[in-house]
């Protein structure tokens, strides 16, 4: 093959840290790149399988880790493609390489001479020789085998590949139905009186949507991908209010044009039925055995525990706020509105004026790349001529306090109706020091653009969501590990989101804030008591937010406690919902979970099936770690070298609750925790 007619996605990129040359590539390379990869890697893996030597971890173990390098980079610039700008063409893409690629991982997880070798050197793993990321390395490539189905028979087997083939399709249709019908969802408002609460850039936001919607007049409020919605927290028109949360929560609900019901109980259903094949009792036994949690009995204590002390605490809420609205009736609708009315009267100076300190260029370059600097010794030059996946994308060389680049880190920071809701971090390139790997690293939010000459202020939420998603980054540009499977964020679910929880600590420190928090027209620093009273803000968690959290967690755990004779028993998605709530003691009319079922797209279109919990079992440690930097002197570059060789960098070459508790010198409690959300009383 001529190097001119290499598929552009498979090619070699000669940008720096092989970032993708996005303007090279085409949507019509993506399948035959694809079909060209995978098969390519049936070829390293028969190889494998075929060597006449004995097992070894070389030979075996560290070349199947190795295999697929074109299908690593074919998925590093598809699969990073779909969910922040998709199109018609990628969706059918999508969808189609959904059941390829889990037929061809299921075909090298089922090949049964390789998994003899694999389960050969897993039998004597003792009498290797192996260092502590090689023995986890092997362990993990037996369980994933064993796990897909490997160690069954023949029948079982064929089974398993059903299952594994339709689940891939059903939870994209699901994912691919909530962006649709949350865009479709998006309310019209014709009287700009009735926005009255929303900032002049939402304003402008909400005109230019509804002529990009083809309105014209009027002003469209967009959806997001949670039950609550900010715009409900500040419009004071209560009609308007209702139907933006009537919108939200009717979202791919029964009998709605988009309607996922029939794939919840499809994919619980599936779920079970495998879970059953493996010998567990159900889907959560099977998720929560890879996790650090030790089994669904302990997620279910602290979630049990937690729930108490929040519906308590929610109805000290409910009563303050029924004070504070002096006779107004609080609905679903209006709760999060009076919770965010009380919070700014009760704040001793005006929290309103928070954001016009809080650009975002001034935030991130002067924040949360500064707190960076000073906690890891990095430095972050953007590089403009670099070219991302789409205009809006900002890229920035990243350096160590030595001067070498260790990578690059992709901002994608503004809402569009080609990007699935909220924010996350992803790898385009995993780091590796196997293959000479550096990260690609790129954090993906959903702000409101600004109008052009306009400056994009954050609120509060905004804020903290831009520290998170870049707590996720670090763990990513930070990694040191050599084999790529074990690369920053590629630890257990239960544990990934810790990591980020940590980094939003720095967002409202008095050193951090300092640093970037300058009036967008004046250039003043934020007065003292502004800083003060926002610090107090956010430490004050409501019991709101606990509640519809822990709320979506227990909807999450009663859909995957189902053994598989319940999951077909259940047949009415919204019946199940209410009594699942009821069941765990957070069923209230008053604050719905943070997703229903219908848009849950956590769990039935992402990674987080019966592992939401996540959020709240990392808190414990992040809550923990916080009184470590704090008590060790907060921002210092030690501080940050310290937690980086213990977390950071290691990726899932250790075991991650070993190196936490070396690092705070013992096991994390739950106290500070509840604390910190407001729950001990």
């Amino acid at each position: 093959m001529s190097v001119d007619s290499i598929n552009p996605v498979l090619a070699e990129s000669d940008l720096p840290y092989g970032l993708p040359d996005f303007a090279s590539i085409s949507d019509d390379d993506f399948l035959p790149a694809f079909a060209t990869a995978m098969a390519e890697q049936l070829r390293e893996v028969e190889a494998i399988a075929a060597d006449t030597r004995p097992a070894t971890f070389s030979n075996t173990i560290e070349a199947l880790e190795l295999s697929g390098r074109d299908l690593a980079r074919a998925s590093g610039t598809f699969l990073n493609l779909v969910g922040p700008d998709t199109n018609p063409q990628r969706n059918a893409i999508s969808q189609q390489l959904s059941t390829e690629l889990t037929d061809h991982e299921n075909t090298i997880a089922m090949n049964p001479v390789l998994f003899k070798r694999i389960s050969d050197l897993h039998g004597r793993a003792e009498e290797l020789e192996l260092t502590e990321p090689q023995r986890r390395l092997l362990d993990k490539r037996y369980r994933e085998a064993v796990r897909a189905g490997a160690a069954l028979g023949p029948d079982e087997q064929a089974e398993m590949r059903q299952i594994a083939s339709r689940l891939a399709y059903l939870t994209t249709t699901f994912s691919q139905k909530i962006l649709d019908d949350t865009n479709a969802s998006a309310v019209l408002v014709d009287d700009v009186s009735q926005l009255d609460g929303m900032s002049k850039g939402e304003i402008a936001a909400g005109r230019r949507a509804a002529a990009d919607a083809g309105h014209d007049s009027g002003y469209l409020i967009a959806l997001e991908l949670p039950t609550s919605q900010s715009a409900v927290e500040t419009l004071s028109d209560a009609g308007v209010r209702q139907r933006v949360f009537d919108a939200s929560v009717a979202r791919c609900s029964r009998g709605n044009d988009h309607d996922t019901t029939e794939l919840v109980l499809e994919i619980v259903r599936l779920r079970a039925r495998r879970a059953a094949l493996l010998g567990y009792r159900d889907h959560a036994e099977y998720v929560i055995a890879e996790q650090t949690a030790p089994d669904p009995a302990a997620v279910d204590e602290l979630l049990g525990e937690l729930a108490v002390s929040a519906m308590r605490a929610g109805g000290r809420e409910l009563t303050r706020l029924t004070e504070f609205a002096a006779g107004a009736d609080i609905g679903a609708a209006d709760y999060s509105y009076w919770l965010a009315r009380e919070k700014r009267t009760t704040s001793t100076v005006p929290l309103d004026d928070f954001a016009d300190y809080c650009e975002l260029n001034a935030v991130l370059e002067r924040g949360v790349f500064y707190a960076a600097g000073k906690l890891y010794g990095l430095r972050f030059t953007e590089r403009t001529d670099l070219a991302g996946y789409h205009p809006d994308v900002r890229i920035w060389e990243v350096f160590d306090d030595t001067g070498t680049g260790i990578g690059l880190f992709l901002g994608d920071f503004y809402a569009r109706s080609s990007k699935r809701g909220g924010a996350w971090m992803s790898n385009i390139v995993d780091q590796s020091e196997v293959l000479a790997q550096r990260p690609v690293i790129v954090n993906v939010l959903n702000l409101t653009k600004p109008d052009a000459g306009e400056q994009c202020l954050l609120t509060m939420d905004q804020l903290t969501t831009l520290f998170h998603e870049f707590g996720h980054a670090l763990h990513g540009l930070l990694s040191a590990v050599d084999y790529p499977s074990q690369s920053g964020t590629s630890v257990p679910r239960d544990f990934v989101e810790f990591p980020s929880q940590v980094n939003e600590m720095w967002a409202l420190h008095p050193d951090v804030l300092a640093n970037y928090a300058r009036h967008r027209e004046t250039g003043e620093p934020i007065p003292a008591e502004l800083a003060d009273a926002a610090r107090a803000s956010a430490s004050s968690e409501s019991a709101h937010g606990t509640i519809e959290y822990l709320a979506a967690s227990a909807l999450d755990l009663a859909w995957h406690r189902l053994t598989e004779d319940e999951a077909q028993a259940v047949d009415d998605v919204e019946a199940f919902e209410k009594q699942a709530l009821i069941d765990a003691g957070l069923a209230t009319e008053l604050i719905p979970p943070r997703y229903r079922s219908s848009y849950f797209n956590h769990i039935f279109g992402g990674g987080y099936s019966a592992g939401y919990y996540s959020y709240i079992w990392s808190e414990v440690l992040d809550a923990e770690t916080e009184q470590w930097f704090l008590a060790e002197g907060g921002l210092e570059r030690e501080n940050g070298r310290r937690f980086a060789d213990a977390t950071l960098s290691r990726g899932d070459s250790v075991d991650p609750l070993v190196a936490h508790e070396d690092l705070i010198g013992r096991k994390a409690q739950i106290a500070p925790l509840l604390e910190r959300r407001g729950l001990t009383a």
